[in-house]
């Protein structure tokens, strides 16, 4: 693995990438840009997976995003589609200017909110030559869908705007409870939430760059979001849809579901892992790995010349 850095406008973004066991300069590989879910960094899910595509040949970049992790960016903990989408322009700008990377075979890779980020910058980015989600969400849709009145959430980013900008503090709420007792003195017994703390707060991937606070005012920007919308009209790319069999409220196979029947390719797959809920998804082996191999699979098939 090498520690990179590239730039997203003033916004220096840190990176790293992964890459195959017998890596030889002077060869040139299939590279891999990822998307990572939403407040997670680079060393969590992005790692678990570019690992193990670095270890089928593929070079693996992932980073975390503009305003987050050990990236640039003020203010902090701001979740910014259009800067999500930014980044993973620039990252493929950044690997077309390795002497390694051939800039015709690289493919996308996103997860949970970062698959959605991943599809709305394929429609537009056609460096990108497939694009591969696993549990992918448009968190648009999906917070629309969880909050309990998204119209008054708008309110009070509004509100919350004018308060700033007059100089009150800026306000961060945690994505999820900080720990499986904050959950239970919530009397939250949703099982994926329950889930997402354990992994993200009390599990050995929890990570000191990922803070788990999110910037109020980004919901601004969040409601608003769309991904799949344009769907139909402009995603060229083939396309391989990875979701977990056990549905549950993060929305993740319906979403998956959703984006494959939207897809005009005639070069796409949808693979279900069966028993695995969302989360699953991130990081335990079993579920995991027949994942990987499915990806593996597609992108060799479709990053090859």
């Amino acid at each position: 693995m090498k520690r990179i850095s590239f730039k997203n406008g003033n916004i220096d973004i840190a990176g790293n990438i992964h890459l195959p066991a017998d890596f030889d300069e002077n060869r040139s590989y299939s590279a891999l840009v990822l998307a990572t879910p939403g407040s997670s960094v680079k060393e969590q899910i992005g790692a678990i997976y570019a690992e193990r595509l670095a270890q089928r040949g593929f070079v693996a970049l992932a980073f975390d995003p503009s305003h987050q992790g050990e990236s640039g960016g003020e203010p902090r903990d701001l979740e910014n589609p259009a800067a999500r989408i930014e980044d993973l322009r620039c990252a493929v700008d950044y690997l077309t200017t390795l002497p390694y990377v051939d800039a015709e075979r690289v493919g996308l890779l996103g997860i949970c909110a970062g698959g959605g980020y991943a599809i709305s910058a394929a429609l537009t980015e056609r460096r990108f030559r497939a694009v591969g989600t696993v549990v992918a969400n448009d968190i648009g849709e999906a917070l629309r869908r969880l909050l309990p009145d998204y119209r008054q959430t708008l309110a009070d980013v509004a509100s919350q705007r004018t308060a700033e900008a007059r100089g009150a503090e800026p306000r961060r709420d945690p994505w999820i409870p900080d720990s499986l007792k904050d959950a239970e003195d919530a009397g939250i017994t949703d099982p994926d939430v329950l889930e997402a703390v354990r992994f993200y707060r009390e599990s050995q991937y929890r990570h000191p760059n990922s803070k788990n606070r999110l910037l109020f005012i980004s919901y601004g920007g969040i409601l608003g979001f769309d991904a799949f919308g344009l769907v139909p009209d402009l995603l060229t790319q083939p396309l391989q849809v990875i979701v977990g069999g056990r549905r549950g409220t993060t929305g993740q196979y319906e979403a998956g579901r959703r984006l494959f029947d939207l897809s005009p390719s005639s070069a796409k797959d949808f693979f279900v892992v069966e028993g695995a809920g969302h989360y699953d998804m991130y990081y335990k082996p079993e579920y995991v790995d027949p994942a990987v191999d499915r990806l593996s699979t597609f992108y060799m098939q479709y990053l090859t010349k």
